[in-house]
């Protein structure tokens, strides 16, 4: 086999000279082309700017015109943080320093008084809503107070006589004594004289012979008399008096009974001490009831009444209820801390409270609490109460055993004898309502995504509901989380809103609508003819039946029918303003736009001036020849004075 030999091609693959010049410049192409475009854009917007200055070209979307103009003069310009009440004038907030923006001329749906808002946009601001209810309100009062002694049960011992304290019984503070116990020993020389007196006029009595003279013997029966008062007089009891005259032997010591069961609270003498005649030595306390002073607001104070229940939970037992009853409302205000002070009288039989432990007191009030509302008490339904004690409770009138006052009606003192039809109130949880100063707003859901601002009149707050005298019907829909980004998106838009509610435009309703007519169809044939001629609620001033069938109040002799039940408690506690709107609407329509005039007083007769006759006056008249002063005569001419 022939070996050939391998061709190899030696050709050079390397490029031309021609070939390589553009391949070297290539990074130059790549950096020309971003700045073409960055000179074209420059060009655009340098352009576009001189156009605008020269009004070729302007800033609102190409409508300009004197119409720009005037929409910029009546623009409002807001805080986007919502600082500050909208503004004429453009600049910056004063609270945050931002820019101040031009709020829109309304809602996304065109509405001035709500917004709407997308499913979407929902979601992401996490809006919540829950339905107004109409339910009875009752306020929840809670107060703190402390435990004092009551001090209609406080007695002071002290010393009837004069003399020397030879035994302590109760020799600490503390102690309880009961009633006719032994406090202490006192030796009396006076004592013994007094008794060795009374010894003496009771022997010449009883021994008294038979011929004595009358005169005689009732002199000595008013010696012996005066001689046992002084025994009294000096501290000794128709006990001591008795075994005394049993002896027949006088004793220098006397022991002091306690007059009461209760705890010595002060101890202001000592074994062997000389005391004078009226020296303190014991100070008791009847504990069986102590007071819980408590310190209310005036709005709060305003709504209970004496004898109204209290529930009461003391620091050393936690979850224990201990229930009193109001014995006094002070009458005056603190001038210091705003408050009045109110003083529960509490049970304390089995002594677990202590003078001095601080008590956290709950009362529950109905929200429509009022002087013409009479309150439920099952303990005082037909029964007699003591006026100073509330907690002297008896089936039959008598008199109080511990102040011999007479016994009160408990209606007198606003209980009911029976089961009352309680008050309901418009309520809605108190996250749903905005307030600012004395704005208060709530979003109502209309519409599946719209939200309506309403201004609310508010109640009282029960736990996590507040009661809604005016402005949300029962059964609306409204936002519990989120309204605040509402308000916000309302105020944007140039809405009404929390900070700026002068907008707000009430709705009214159509007052010849099917649904109203339906309502009033459903009252008795009794009351339709009533309802139709009072036409409105004297509460919120709405047409009746606008809110449901309207219910029926009862109230100073007269029949008043109201747009729904959350009225009832305002009429009730006002009675006189809201029937004053009643009858302002009957005596007639008023004309609109007319100035408050001052009242025309009573017509008086003015006497007329009496006519005067025609006053002359002196006319000089010259002559047409010539005149000499001393000679010169004056014409009189009849000249009338027009008055």
């Amino acid at each position: 086999m022939s070996d050939t030999p391998e061709q190899v091609d030696h050709s050079d693959t390397r490029p031309t000279q021609a070939q390589a010049v553009p391949e070297r410049w290539w990074w130059l192409g790549f950096v020309l082309k971003p700045l073409v475009f960055l000179v074209c854009g420059t060009l655009l917007f340098a352009g576009l700017g001189a156009m605008q200055k020269l009004g070729l070209l302007s800033s609102g979307g190409g409508h300009g015109g004197p119409g720009s103009a005037v929409a910029a003069s009546n623009a409002e310009y807001i805080c986007p943080m919502m600082c500050t009440p909208p503004s004429s004038q453009p600049g910056r907030c004063p609270v945050c320093a931002m820019e101040l923006v031009v709020a829109s001329s309304g809602g996304s749906n065109g509405d001035s008084q709500s917004i709407q808002i997308g499913s979407a946009a929902r979601r992401i601001a996490n809006i919540q809503t829950a339905e107004a209810t109409l339910e009875p309100m009752v306020r929840k009062v809670r107060a703190v107070g402390k435990l004092q002694y009551d001090e209609a049960s406080l007695k002071t011992i002290t010393a009837y006589v004069g003399g020397r304290l030879d035994h302590l019984y109760a020799d600490f503070t503390g102690v309880f004594v009961k009633k006719g116990e032994p406090l202490a020993m006192l030796y009396s020389p006076d004592l013994y004289s007094a008794q060795v007196e009374y010894l003496l006029a009771q022997k010449s009595v009883d021994h008294a012979s038979p011929g004595v003279l009358p005169s005689v013997a009732q002199a000595n029966r008013n010696l012996l008399q005066n001689a046992r008062q002084q025994l009294l007089e000096r501290g000794m009891t128709e006990a001591q008096i008795i075994e005394l005259e049993s002896q027949g032997k006088a004793d220098s010591r006397l022991h002091l009974n306690s007059p009461m069961s209760g705890t010595v609270i002060q101890k202001m003498a000592v074994e062997g001490q000389y005391v004078k005649t009226s020296d303190p030595i014991y100070q008791l306390a009847d504990l069986s009831t102590v007071w819980l002073m408590l310190e209310l607001f005036p709005e709060d104070a305003a709504c209970i009444g004496y004898g109204e229940k209290v529930e009461a939970e003391v620091q050393s037992h936690p979850g224990k209820k201990f229930t009193g009853r109001v014995a006094f409302i002070d009458p005056n205000v603190d001038e210091r801390t705003r408050t009045i002070g109110v003083r529960v009288a509490l049970p304390n039989v089995e002594g677990l409270l202590k003078v001095g432990d601080f008590a956290t007191a709950f009362l529950r009030i109905p929200a429509a609490a009022g002087p013409q509302l009479r309150r439920y008490d099952q303990q005082l339904a037909n029964k007699w109460i003591s006026p100073r004690f509330p907690n002297q409770i008896f089936d039959q009138p008598g008199k109080c055993p511990i102040s011999n006052l007479d016994l009160v009606h408990a209606t007198q003192f606003g209980f009911a004898d029976q089961p009352q039809e309680q008050t309901q109130s418009v309520s809605v949880p108190r996250s749903a309502v905005l307030m600012a100063g004395k704005n208060s707003v709530a979003y109502v859901e209309t519409e599946p995504g719209r939200f309506e601002i309403r201004r609310v009149v508010l109640g009282h707050q029960s736990g996590g509901q507040i009661a809604i005298h005016d402005g949300i019907n029962p059964g609306e829909k409204v936002a519990i989380k989120g309204n605040f980004l509402i308000d916000s998106q309302m105020q944007l838009a140039g809405n009404p809103s929390l900070i700026n509610p002068d907008k707000y435009v009430a709705p009214k309703v159509d007052e010849e609508s099917p649904e109203m007519l339906a309502a009033l169809e459903k009252l008795p044939l009794e009351d339709k003819p009533l309802a139709t001629a009072q036409q409105i609620c004297p509460v919120t001033e709405m047409a009746l039946g606008s809110m449901g069938t309207p219910p029926k109040a009862e109230v100073n002799g007269r029949t008043v029918f109201l747009c729904c039940e959350g009225c009832r408690g305002s009429l009730m506690k006002e009675p006189e303003k809201y029937l004053a709107v009643l009858d302002n609407k009957d005596s007639g329509p008023q004309p609109e736009n007319t100035p408050d005039l001052p009242p025309i007083g009573p017509i008086q007769e003015i006497p007329l001036v009496p006519e005067l006759p025609p006053k002359t006056v002196a006319v000089p008249v010259e002559s047409d020849g010539p005149t000499t002063p001393s000679i010169a005569t004056p014409v009189i001419q009849p000249v009338e004075v027009v008055r």
